[in-house]
């Protein structure tokens, strides 16, 4: 990376002010007709004076942008590594309990620490999803629609799962058997043990939690009886409201709870006051916009959910123009990605058929990841006496959800980032002076050591 830090001298001159590129001699025995420049040179920036902070932004910023599966992330990691900074992936609680033993779960870590490890080794973040029920899936023991309940539950004599033999066109599934105590506890305990685990783990940016098909809040194609294939209206009031006192990533339900029929959650103050985010699982499809989607994006978040709660989702799989036309900048069904991005607040999106498509190119990917989220813009910078006096705003679509701070070398800014929202500005103090040796820049713990999270400036100390 270019040095972004560098001191215009008081000459009248500017010095460093980028790279100027040499065009080289034509080659003599080159016959091409070489074209004649005739341009006027642009003279020399003679008004810089003094120490200037300059800075922007070369890749999709950490925590934000568009999402591949690691599969695919690793297998075009040489094109789109700087071009997505998280990888999203379902996780199976089957697969981590190994049982239970003098009223305690017994773990065995080492199936997530292998896919954390492996995402990480790619310099990006994880998303994860824990699911019960998968239509059609086999990745639990072979057969099609098995849960990820663990095996000591289902071994239990009062546990009796049920079974849809195509539900919505989807494949054979079974279902979690949520008349079973057992679970209800398990349920709570895991998320518990994981955030005790995990909570504070830089590899994992954000958690997505629900019940139902892939914990989307649904069965479509099965009959809804709610305390057995769905959790009832109280278990789930139990649920989220201690998931909100016990886990520290931010945690975002399907925008589909926004259903009166599987969840009580809208129709309750105290649930509508939690701090979670939502995802949308068809993202952009074509009735998105003035349907049923949007409805739920209304309801659930009432406008205001993304100013506290992370944004998200993935792009619609009914077509499959959808994710692969998506990021057509003429738009798609009538609306262009940062359109959309900017209207929900979106911090990420998943987006896993998309370079198979046209449109789908890491340059692309740039763009539209630099189109989410947040965007760091230093205003001003001064010095008075020892102290360093920043001024910040967020240039994004959507605030920082974690704590980030910028420092000189080690000394950090007393006040975060965190909850910036768009067009805002915030004052930090950093209690050293900057001088022409000093190195601005952004630091956090939620994220990798082998990130860098960066930010636009083009500006005067003062």
């Amino acid at each position: 990376m270019k040095k972004l830090l560098f001191i215009l001298l008081t000459l009248g001159t500017c010095v460093a002010c980028g790279n100027n590129p040499v065009t080289p001699d034509p080659d003599p025995e080159d016959t091409t007709k070489v074209p004649v420049d005739t341009t006027t040179p642009t003279p020399p920036d003679t008004t810089r004076q003094g120490l200037w902070i300059v800075s922007s932004l070369t890749k999709v910023q950490p925590m934000t942008g568009l999402v591949l599966w690691p599969a695919q992330a690793r297998s075009k990691n040489d094109t789109y590594n700087h071009s997505i900074s998280m990888e999203f992936s379902y996780c199976l609680p089957c697969k981590v309990v190994t049982g239970k033993q003098d009223g305690q779960i017994q773990y065995d870590w080492t199936w997530f620490e292998n896919l954390l490890n492996d995402i990480a080794s790619r310099d990006h973040q994880a998303i994860v999803r824990f699911r019960y029920e998968y239509p059609n899936s086999t990745d639990v023991d072979g057969k099609r629609g098995t849960t990820a309940v663990p095996a000591y539950i289902k071994a239990l004599p009062n546990y009796q799962e049920t079974y849809s033999a195509d539900p919505g066109g989807d494949g054979p599934t079974y279902y979690a058997d949520w008349s079973n105590s057992e679970l209800q506890w398990f349920t709570k305990q895991f998320y518990t043990d994981f955030a005790a685990r995990y909570g504070n783990d830089p590899r994992i940016a954000f958690l997505e939690v629900g019940f139902g098909h892939w914990s989307e809040y649904h069965i479509y194609g099965t009959t809804l009886r709610l305390g057995t294939n769905f959790p009832t209206h109280a278990y789930q009031r139990e649920f989220l409201t201690h998931l909100a006192n016990v886990m520290p990533i931010p945690w975002l339900i399907s925008i589909d709870a926004a259903d009166e029929s599987y969840t009580p959650i809208v129709n309750s103050s105290e649930l509508m006051n939690l701090t979670f985010g939502n995802f949308d699982d068809s993202f952009m499809h074509k009735d998105h916009e003035g349907g049923y989607n949007e409805e739920c994006w209304q309801a659930i978040g009432r406008g205001t959910r993304w100013k506290t709660g992370v944004c998200g989702g993935e792009v619609s799989y009914y077509t499959s123009r959808d994710q692969r036309e998506f990021l057509n900048p003429a738009g798609l069904y009538g609306h262009t990605w940062e359109e959309q991005a900017a209207k929900y607040h979106i911090t990420f999106m998943i987006a896993n058929d998309a370079p198979g498509g046209k449109y789908g190119t890491a340059e692309r990917f740039l763009e539209a990841g630099l189109a989410s989220g947040y965007r760091i813009k230093l205003l001003s910078a001064a010095v008075n006496g020892s102290r360093t006096r920043l001024r910040v705003t967020n240039a994004g679509v959507a605030p920082i959800y974690k704590d980030v701070y910028f420092a000189i070398g080690g000394t950090r800014s007393a006040e975060s980032l965190r909850g910036l929202l768009p067009g805002e500005t915030r004052e930090l103090t950093i209690e050293v002076p900057y001088t022409d040796s000093s190195r601005l820049h952004v630091v956090s713990d939620a994220i990798l050591p082998t990130q860098q999270i960066e930010f636009e400036a083009d500006v005067r100390l003062e």
